[in-house]
């Protein structure tokens, strides 16, 4: 497994930071299984990122002129829910929420109380049935 590190300032130039590792060095291979079977797919093994100034804005990059941007504030605001709490929709299978939602609270409760020294603040998204789904989370 080849692991990629990135150092980026602000979400924005992680984003064109990982867009340069995959078409630089990331595997092509062809979908099998799942809900793009057929198509080609170009990733990375395994990404490490660090945003230094995490609090910068804006959340959407900074695309040149002519290129459209992957998302805008409005997609992100409205997915956001989707990330953070357990209400789904109806016929959704799941939502990350749904296995985020206590997780969160637990990592925000163990940094305030312990500081951020710790290997314990763990998060993980689906649960042993999660595999048997017909659209298992992919993160």
């Amino acid at each position: 497994m080849k692991i990629t590190t990135i150092e980026a300032r602000d979400l924005s130039e992680a984003w064109f930071q990982c867009l340069r590792h995959v078409l630089d060095s990331g595997y092509e291979y062809l979908i099998e299984r799942g809900s793009y079977a057929g198509q080609k797919r170009k990733e990375l093994d395994f990404v490490q990122v660090k945003i230094t100034n995490p609090g910068n804005r804006p959340l959407t990059p900074d695309v040149p002129a002519g290129v459209p941007s992957p998302t805008t504030m409005e997609y992100i605001e409205n997915y956001l829910p989707y990330l953070m709490t357990a209400k789904r929709a109806e016929g959704e299978q799941y939502t990350y929420g749904q296995y985020l939602e206590h997780q969160i609270a637990e990592v925000i409760r163990m940094y305030r109380e312990g500081g951020f020294n710790t290997n314990q603040a763990y998060m993980s998204v689906g649960d042993d049935r999660s595999i048997y789904l017909t659209d298992p989370p992919c993160l």
